[in-house]
């Protein structure tokens, strides 16, 4: 059972657990070799696309706190101070979209509940949907990272995506913009965001995902950056999405228990009857 899909099944683990039967993830499985699960007969039950209120709400938390410099102001009264910085609305801005999937279609809608222009860029698909609900398409990814006033990205981490977002890319975010990442820090070419915020484009970010988890003793380069807000991975640590997640996993671990498997994404690792059940299910 794994709760992340930091965890990585090669095809030499594999080889090593003769006994396995049953994998389950709470999400998408980039980590596991389905191939090398398939041939050993290994069932793979992954996420059914339960819908997730949690990152999508810490992704408006970060945006909010960081437009307002919540944090910091807090800190300060605590600390016997009273307010300094100058902080900035929402409502009138441009909310940038890189991705219209689960979650960015929800920020999206976030966005123009707050009075902000929502401009959006996806695949084709990503694109139709965010049309037929009134979004506006931006002319390109340049175009994205250049007119948003706060970038928020939302794209599933793959081989294809691994380092999509450049030094170029952020080079032409306005000084003043906001860069916003709940999603996973690889696709963010490596270096390049210290880099960026080192420069001024874009002018800060707000940050939930690193490329090396857990961070301790405070070692990534981004928590020394005063124009960075940067939590610990919170996106998903909410006891209504954690609880979510494990009755997912029993309920897939039962079934299967049960010789009806559901949620399978390998149905050929399965017998013949049970293939027939977990296709029906899934």
């Amino acid at each position: 059972m794994l709760l992340r899909e930091r965890t990585p099944i090669s095809a030499a683990l594999v080889a090593r657990l003769p006994r396995l039967r049953l994998i389950t993830i709470s999400g998408p499985c980039p980590n596991i070799d389905v191939a090398a699960c398939t041939a050993r007969g290994i069932a793979v039950c992954a996420s059914a696309n339960r819908a997730s209120m949690a990152t999508p709400e810490l992704t408006w938390g970060l945006i909010m706190s960081a437009m307002r410099h919540i944090p910091d102001e807090v800190a300060r009264l605590k600390g016997g101070a009273w307010q300094r910085q100058i902080g900035r609305v929402l409502h009138g801005r441009r909310l940038g979209i890189f991705g219209f999937g689960r979650i960015g279609k929800v920020v999206a809608g976030y966005g123009r509940a707050f009075g902000m222009g929502v401009l959006v860029w996806s695949r084709a698909r990503g694109q139709a949907e965010a049309r037929a609900q009134g979004f506006d398409i931006a002319a390109g990814p340049d175009n994205l990272f250049a007119q948003s006033d706060v970038l928020s990205i939302h794209l599933r981490l793959t081989p294809e995506t691994c380092g999509c977002i450049t030094r170029a890319d952020l080079a032409r975010m306005q000084p003043g913009s906001l860069f916003v990442n709940t999603s996973r820090a690889e696709l963010i070419e490596a270096g390049a965001l210290v880099e960026a915020l080192r420069a001024g484009r874009p002018g800060s970010a707000a940050l939930d995902v690193f490329a090396h988890e857990p961070v301790l003793d405070a070692r990534d380069p981004l928590l020394a950056l005063p124009n960075a807000l940067c939590t610990p991975h919170l996106g998903f640590v909410a006891l209504d999405q954690l609880d979510d997640y494990f009755s997912d996993q029993f309920d897939r671990v039962l079934a299967f228990e049960r010789g009806q498997p559901i949620d399978v994404i390998n149905p050929a690792a399965l017998g013949p009857v049970e293939q027939e059940v977990g296709q029906v299910e899934t």
